[in-house]
């Protein structure tokens, strides 16, 4: 990124972000949950899968598997059978008990507050770690950068990469540090209910006003 580009860009994720907040002020998690626990179960089923289908999953799976102990002792192929309509669905059994096991060896049940020790965890990568420390602690290590995000990056040309890591680090430069914990979720809820990655009208997009060329990229 050339100083010239860091500073449009630094102009242009201001501009969206502020339309992102008008459209979206109440933007946050659709997981349902109740426990720091639960929520990092939930997130790590949502891999892949939708959000919708893991509430109607956990609905269920919170009441057999009520605290951190219960998937201590919890038998694979039950626990598997319970997530079975989320996607790859053994690796998430494995990675979740293993989960829950380090963390009640190496942190009395609780979970640590910092990227470096999160991703840690059994199944954690910095993408769901992110997730965890912005949505339940509003701490900003880092920005969460899913596919959503990836297509927005590329649509309002927000970074020259298609990497996760690498975007994450060209928004980390040009989106205000107090903005992080926010601003993945404000572009989810975008590209869910505004824009898919599908044709659409975007007449009354207020985003393509801020970038006019997105209006030609859906599908990137």
């Amino acid at each position: 990124m050339t100083p010239k580009q860091l500073q449009e860009r630094k102009s242009r994720i201001l501009k969206l972000n502020r339309a992102l907040k008008k459209l979206f002020p109440n933007a946050g998690t659709e997981l349902k949950f109740k426990t720091p626990w639960q929520f990092l179960v939930a997130v790590q089923l949502s891999a892949q899968c939708t959000d919708k289908r893991v509430n109607i999953v956990t609905k269920e799976l919170f009441k057999k598997y009520k605290g951190l102990k219960d998937y201590l002792d919890a038998d694979p192929k039950e626990f598997e059978r319970m997530i079975h309509s989320c996607t790859f669905s053994n690796n998430k059994t494995r990675n979740i008990l293993a989960a829950a096991k380090y963390l009640h060896e190496k942190h009395r049940g609780k979970l640590p507050k910092t990227i470096g020790e999160m991703v840690k965890i059994p199944g954690v990568g910095r993408k769901t770690a992110n997730v965890i420390l912005n949505d339940l602690y509003e701490i900003a290590d880092g920005i969460t950068v899913d596919t959503h995000v990836i297509r927005f990056v590329q649509r309002f040309d927000l970074s020259d990469h298609r990497d996760a890591v690498k975007i994450e680090r060209d928004l980390m430069k040009t989106l205000p540090k107090k903005e992080w914990p926010h601003f993945s979720h404000r572009v989810v809820f975008y590209g869910r209910y505004m824009a898919p990655a599908r044709t659409h009208d975007n007449s009354r997009d207020p985003l393509i006003k801020i970038y006019p060329p997105a209006a030609k990229k859906f599908r990137v």
